[in-house]
């Protein structure tokens, strides 16, 4: 099931700074979905996540956090699993459930502070980031970490697909093995299991950019 549009934004957002990528901007989230697909917005499900679905890893209650226009979400949703997208862009949400009600699927979209999914109230098996962690700077990657934690259940699975330095035409904000690795040390409330190359798709990338694809146990 659905939301309306905006529901329970209000608490989710009240004090929320910008983060570093809008500061660095200038524009908040949202603007990136106003005037049409953003660069990451392909239409499609991550490649990456298609594979990990297809291979059982998404199991009982998913998160997934940066949902955007909510394609990832409605695909591990398409597979019988209660999934709720969140994000701060409401144009993203908005095309969110669209998608979700022309197709049939029964995911559920919410406007959510990445950094405080505390407010959420809920706790889920399995979480998956596609995107959204390189966009933080190092002091808001370990907020967000510990608010990833908030929300995962004890043994949850988490899924990070995000920008690499390594290779060529590397995306935006593209995170070193070692800042990655860092976010999930010890005391952390994680165990980092691995860190395996892979790609991401943009619109603006033929065959996807260098990317991370990294798996972590909430401990």
């Amino acid at each position: 099931m659905s939301r309306e549009p905006g529901a329970a934004a209000g608490d989710q957002f009240h004090g929320r700074e910008p983060t570093s990528h809008e500061r660095m901007t200038g524009l908040p989230w949202d603007a990136s979905y106003r005037d049409g697909p953003a660069p990451w917005d392909t239409g499609e499900p991550q490649p990456a996540f298609v594979r990990l679905a297809s291979a059982g890893a998404f199991t009982g209650t998913v998160l997934d956090a940066g949902c955007g226009t909510g394609e990832n979400a409605l695909f591990v949703a398409s597979r019988g699993l209660a999934v709720l997208g969140v994000d701060v862009a409401e144009t993203a949400l908005a095309i969110a459930r669209e998608k979700a009600t022309e197709r049939g699927i029964a995911a559920e979209f919410m406007a959510a502070d990445a950094l405080r999914l505390g407010r959420l109230g809920r706790r889920f098996d399995t979480v998956l980031d596609c995107g959204l962690f390189h966009t933080f700077q190092a002091g808001e990657r370990s907020r967000y970490v510990e608010s990833l934690g908030s929300v995962t259940v004890g043994g949850g699975t988490l899924y990070v697909l995000c920008f690499s330095d390594e290779g060529s035409d590397c995306g935006p904000h593209p995170l070193t093995r070692e800042a990655l690795e860092a976010a999930f040390a010890p005391g952390s409330g994680w165990r980092l299991v691995s860190v395996a190359a892979d790609r991401v798709e943009t619109r603006y990338h033929e065959g996807g950019a260098p990317a991370w694809l990294a798996t972590a146990q909430r401990t």
